[in-house]
């Protein structure tokens, strides 16, 4: 069972297009979850608590 060149693009490209939206979908879920929200709220505000003087 052989395949040519066509039909394994095809393939990858059918496949790789379901992974990248299966992939955005699913960061898109973790980033909006309800319950990272304090996460992310803490990494936005770190840098200014961190003090750095020259």
């Amino acid at each position: 069972m052989s395949f040519d060149y066509d039909t394994l693009t095809a393939f990858a490209k059918s496949w790789g297009l379901f992974y990248l939206l299966a992939m955005t979908a699913a960061v898109l879920v973790y980033t909006f979850w309800p319950r990272n929200r304090k996460k992310f709220d803490a990494a936005k505000t770190s840098v200014f608590r961190e003090e750095d003087r020259p």
